[in-house]
């Protein structure tokens, strides 16, 4: 029977959605999109979520992660870290899914040329007048990070430990200089030893008008990270989301730290960790019952969907 221009078929059957949607040209062409309703996309966060406090992954994550995926659902990475400081997890959880990394500035697929990878730049001009505040802004270091690349202040080598930039050794080559930076970095990384770095990212947010995202890492680190203004997980996640024309309500995200507020709000299911900060207890609809050290993540998925 021919299909009319309004007329909708929606045929439900062991949880896969057919519609059959007639287009509006004047070819009457119709498009199918096929869902799986059972299926899910899992948003991980890394520091103080998904791994320990020696910011290692447990055999048991590892395990259930698999787990999760073999029962067919996409599991991502939504991280502040730099891409060069995920991606061993990354290999280590043998994913090939979409990796989000400075906090949203960077969606891609690591290790592979993908048309829809997305790159989201912050002002270099902001980079430099962190190097002109140091000392204001009680900085151990501060880097302007690359997708590939990474260039820090190295005054203080004793307090920089190397593996933070995914290496073994902070080479002089990657000294930065303010005369020689000429291109936007995904993000600028800065460690404080300010004994209340939330107070030092509300300050530091007043200092520069509301015009950039200040965040703070989860975990033990005194990591502040800044990105261009409306860069979030929740940004690179919904730009995600429309690739794989998912919906909110299929995403299931976890998270402990400020910058995972907007990532839980989004969510179909937004799990706070048992250790998560204050600030973000509020936006969780679920609080997962152990902490990163003892699994959380992992006990949560396997109770939701194994």
């Amino acid at each position: 029977m021919p299909i009319s221009p309004s007329f909708l078929i929606i045929i439900l059957d062991f949880g896969i959605l057919f519609e059959y949607i007639q287009s509006e040209n004047k070819k009457r062409k119709i498009f199918v999109r096929i869902y799986n309703m059972k299926k899910k996309i899992i948003s991980l966060d890394l520091d103080g979520t998904l791994l320990n406090s020696d910011s290692q992954l447990s055999h048991y994550t590892i395990q259930t992660i698999k787990r999760v995926r073999e029962a067919g659902h996409i599991v991502l990475i939504a991280t502040g870290r730099p891409y060069r400081m995920a991606d061993s997890y990354y290999k280590e959880l043998q994913l090939d899914t979409p990796m989000i990394n400075f906090n949203g500035s960077l969606v891609h697929i690591p290790h592979k040329k993908w048309q829809w990878e997305q790159s989201s730049l912050i002002d270099k001009q902001y980079l430099i007048e962190f190097l002109k505040q140091e000392r204001r802004f009680q900085a151990d270091f501060i880097a302007g990070e690359y997708k590939k690349k990474f260039f820090v202040t190295q005054q203080h080598l004793d307090k920089i430990d190397p593996k933070l930039f995914g290496v073994e050794e902070i080479l002089p080559e990657t000294l930065i200089q303010p005369n020689l930076i000429t291109e936007n970095p995904h993000s600028i990384l800065m460690q404080t030893h300010a004994q209340d770095k939330y107070a030092l990212a509300a300050e530091m947010t007043d200092y520069f008008n509301d015009e950039i995202e200040i965040n703070t890492w989860g975990g033990p680190l005194n990591i502040l990270e800044t990105c261009a203004k409306g860069v979030t997980k929740a940004a690179g996640l919904t730009y995600l989301l429309d690739q794989l024309q998912a919906d909110p309500q299929d995403l299931i995200a976890f998270g402990d730290e400020h910058n995972d507020i907007e990532m839980l709000q989004l969510a179909g299911i937004g799990y706070a960790m048992k250790n998560a900060s204050n600030t973000l207890i509020p936006y969780a609809d679920r609080m997962t019952e152990f902490n990163n050290d003892e699994d959380g993540v992992a006990r949560e998925l396997e109770k939701l969907l194994l």
